[in-house]
Protein backbone atom coordinates (compact mmCIF):
# COMPACT_ATOMS: atom_id res chain seq x y z
CA UNK A 1 0.00 0.00 0.00
CA UNK A 2 2.83 2.28 0.04
CA UNK A 3 2.05 3.49 -3.56
CA UNK A 4 -0.97 5.06 -1.68
CA UNK A 5 0.59 7.34 0.55
CA UNK A 6 0.79 10.73 0.46
CA UNK A 7 3.86 12.13 -1.32
CA UNK A 8 4.56 14.91 0.80
CA UNK A 9 6.82 14.09 4.01
CA UNK A 10 4.94 13.65 7.16
CA UNK A 11 7.26 16.34 8.68
CA UNK A 12 6.24 18.48 5.86
CA UNK A 13 3.43 21.33 6.38
CA UNK A 14 0.44 21.05 3.43
CA UNK A 15 1.54 24.02 1.70
CA UNK A 16 0.18 27.36 2.01
CA UNK A 17 -1.80 29.23 -0.52
CA UNK A 18 0.98 31.61 -0.88
CA UNK A 19 3.46 28.57 -1.51
CA UNK A 20 1.22 27.25 -4.97
CA UNK A 21 0.96 30.92 -6.06
CA UNK A 22 4.91 31.17 -5.70
CA UNK A 23 5.43 27.65 -7.22
CA UNK A 24 3.29 28.26 -10.02
CA UNK A 25 4.49 32.05 -10.67
CA UNK A 26 5.61 31.34 -14.35
CA UNK A 27 2.79 29.32 -15.33
CA UNK A 28 0.10 31.92 -13.73
CA UNK A 29 2.39 34.35 -15.89
CA UNK A 30 2.24 32.89 -19.51
CA UNK A 31 -1.58 32.87 -19.84
CA UNK A 32 -0.92 36.76 -19.16
CA UNK A 33 1.96 36.95 -21.94
CA UNK A 34 -0.43 35.16 -24.25
CA UNK A 35 -3.01 38.16 -23.03
CA UNK A 36 -0.75 40.89 -23.66
CA UNK A 37 -0.13 40.04 -27.91
CA UNK A 38 -3.96 39.52 -28.03
CA UNK A 39 -4.30 43.17 -26.18
CA UNK A 40 -1.41 44.61 -28.20
CA UNK A 41 -1.96 47.65 -30.60
CA UNK A 42 1.57 48.69 -30.66
CA UNK A 43 2.30 51.79 -33.09
CA UNK A 44 5.87 52.90 -34.49
CA UNK A 45 6.43 55.51 -31.58
CA UNK A 46 4.98 53.64 -29.35
CA UNK A 47 7.47 50.55 -30.06
CA UNK A 48 10.09 52.57 -30.38
CA UNK A 49 9.53 54.30 -26.91
CA UNK A 50 9.01 50.68 -25.28
CA UNK A 51 11.74 49.10 -26.93
CA UNK A 52 14.33 51.99 -25.45
CA UNK A 53 12.50 51.40 -21.99
CA UNK A 54 13.28 47.56 -22.48
CA UNK A 55 16.69 47.92 -23.41
CA UNK A 56 17.93 49.81 -20.24
CA UNK A 57 16.41 47.23 -18.34
CA UNK A 58 18.38 44.54 -20.43
CA UNK A 59 21.28 46.53 -19.74
CA UNK A 60 20.39 47.02 -16.34
CA UNK A 61 20.20 43.42 -15.91
CA UNK A 62 23.83 42.68 -17.77
CA UNK A 63 25.26 44.45 -15.95
CA UNK A 64 23.90 43.15 -13.03
CA UNK A 65 24.72 39.16 -14.00
CA UNK A 66 27.92 40.10 -14.58
CA UNK A 67 28.71 40.82 -10.54
CA UNK A 68 26.62 38.35 -9.31
CA UNK A 69 28.20 35.25 -7.92
CA UNK A 70 25.08 33.27 -7.06
CA UNK A 71 25.15 31.26 -3.82
CA UNK A 72 29.20 31.96 -3.27
CA UNK A 73 29.63 35.50 -1.91
CA UNK A 74 27.48 38.54 -1.18
CA UNK A 75 26.71 41.19 -4.33
CA UNK A 76 27.43 44.56 -2.98
CA UNK A 77 29.75 46.04 -6.24
CA UNK A 78 28.53 47.51 -9.12
CA UNK A 79 24.67 47.78 -9.24
CA UNK A 80 24.19 45.91 -5.77
CA UNK A 81 25.55 49.60 -4.27
CA UNK A 82 22.71 51.39 -5.49
CA UNK A 83 19.68 48.35 -5.19
CA UNK A 84 19.44 44.87 -3.38
CA UNK A 85 17.23 43.78 -6.48
CA UNK A 86 19.12 45.14 -9.42
CA UNK A 87 17.74 42.02 -11.58
CA UNK A 88 14.50 42.81 -10.43
CA UNK A 89 14.95 46.55 -11.16
CA UNK A 90 16.15 45.46 -14.79
CA UNK A 91 13.16 43.12 -15.04
CA UNK A 92 10.60 45.76 -14.00
CA UNK A 93 11.35 47.88 -16.55
CA UNK A 94 12.09 45.63 -19.67
CA UNK A 95 7.87 44.72 -18.29
CA UNK A 96 7.37 48.31 -18.47
CA UNK A 97 8.68 48.97 -21.80
CA UNK A 98 6.78 46.34 -23.30
CA UNK A 99 3.62 47.10 -21.68
CA UNK A 100 4.59 50.83 -22.90
CA UNK A 101 4.98 49.52 -26.12
CA UNK A 102 1.87 47.60 -26.38
CA UNK A 103 -0.43 50.22 -26.04
CA UNK A 104 -2.96 48.68 -24.01
CA UNK A 105 -4.64 49.72 -20.40
CA UNK A 106 -5.82 45.82 -19.64
CA UNK A 107 -2.56 44.79 -20.44
CA UNK A 108 -0.56 47.02 -18.12
CA UNK A 109 -2.82 47.19 -15.00
CA UNK A 110 -2.50 43.43 -15.35
CA UNK A 111 0.92 43.17 -15.72
CA UNK A 112 1.80 45.63 -13.15
CA UNK A 113 -0.44 43.70 -10.94
CA UNK A 114 1.89 40.52 -11.69
CA UNK A 115 4.85 42.18 -11.62
CA UNK A 116 3.96 44.02 -8.39
CA UNK A 117 2.52 40.96 -6.47
CA UNK A 118 4.99 38.53 -7.24
CA UNK A 119 8.34 40.71 -7.02
CA UNK A 120 7.48 41.73 -4.46
CA UNK A 121 7.44 38.26 -2.58
CA UNK A 122 10.35 37.46 -4.72
CA UNK A 123 12.89 40.02 -2.69
CA UNK A 124 11.30 39.27 0.58
CA UNK A 125 12.25 35.45 -0.27
CA UNK A 126 15.22 36.02 -1.12
CA UNK A 127 16.59 38.63 1.24
CA UNK A 128 15.63 35.77 4.01
CA UNK A 129 17.48 33.53 2.16
CA UNK A 130 20.37 36.14 1.90
CA UNK A 131 19.39 37.04 5.51
CA UNK A 132 20.20 33.31 6.36
CA UNK A 133 23.30 32.91 4.28
CA UNK A 134 25.23 35.62 4.83
CA UNK A 135 23.69 36.93 8.37
CA UNK A 136 25.60 40.39 9.42
CA UNK A 137 27.04 40.96 6.06
CA UNK A 138 23.80 40.93 4.81
CA UNK A 139 22.21 42.85 7.23
CA UNK A 140 25.35 45.74 6.94
CA UNK A 141 24.46 46.04 3.24
CA UNK A 142 20.77 46.25 3.64
CA UNK A 143 20.67 49.27 5.99
CA UNK A 144 23.36 51.09 3.47
CA UNK A 145 21.38 49.82 0.51
CA UNK A 146 17.92 50.40 -0.50
CA UNK A 147 15.46 47.54 -1.27
CA UNK A 148 14.50 48.22 -5.20
CA UNK A 149 14.76 52.06 -5.72
CA UNK A 150 18.14 52.76 -6.66
CA UNK A 151 19.61 55.15 -4.24
CA UNK A 152 20.88 58.41 -5.70
CA UNK A 153 23.51 59.10 -2.75
CA UNK A 154 25.05 55.58 -3.70
CA UNK A 155 28.96 55.69 -2.63
CA UNK A 156 31.06 52.86 -3.73
CA UNK A 157 29.49 52.34 -7.18
CA UNK A 158 32.49 51.25 -9.20
CA UNK A 159 32.54 49.45 -12.65
CA UNK A 160 35.33 47.07 -10.85
CA UNK A 161 34.32 43.43 -10.71
CA UNK A 162 32.27 42.87 -13.97
CA UNK A 163 32.95 39.51 -15.52
CA UNK A 164 31.90 38.35 -18.82
CA UNK A 165 32.24 34.93 -17.46
CA UNK A 166 29.32 35.70 -14.82
CA UNK A 167 27.13 37.33 -17.26
CA UNK A 168 27.12 33.42 -19.30
CA UNK A 169 27.51 31.65 -16.70
CA UNK A 170 24.49 33.33 -15.32
CA UNK A 171 22.46 33.29 -18.40
CA UNK A 172 21.69 36.20 -18.96
CA UNK A 173 21.76 36.50 -22.75
CA UNK A 174 18.49 34.75 -22.14
CA UNK A 175 16.96 38.32 -21.57
CA UNK A 176 18.80 40.10 -24.14
CA UNK A 177 17.21 37.14 -26.90
CA UNK A 178 13.85 37.84 -25.22
CA UNK A 179 14.08 41.30 -25.89
CA UNK A 180 14.91 40.67 -29.52
CA UNK A 181 11.57 38.00 -29.66
CA UNK A 182 9.33 40.51 -28.01
CA UNK A 183 10.61 43.57 -29.89
CA UNK A 184 9.91 41.35 -33.08
CA UNK A 185 6.95 40.20 -32.22
CA UNK A 186 5.18 43.42 -31.68
CA UNK A 187 6.97 45.22 -34.55
CA UNK A 188 5.05 41.55 -36.85
CA UNK A 189 1.78 42.48 -35.34
CA UNK A 190 2.31 46.44 -35.56
CA UNK A 191 2.86 44.97 -39.95
CA UNK A 192 -0.02 43.03 -40.05
CA UNK A 193 -2.36 45.10 -38.06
Amino acid sequence: MRFLRSRTPAHRAPASLRDVWWRHRVRLGLPLAVGYIVLARPTTTALAAGAAVALVGVLVRAVTAGHLRKNTMLATTGPYAVTRHPLYLGSALMAAGFLLAGRSIVAAVLGAVYFGFFYSAAMVREEAKLRARFGHAFDDWAARVPRFWPSIRARGVTADGFSWRLYWRNGEYQAALGFVAGVALLWLKMKRG
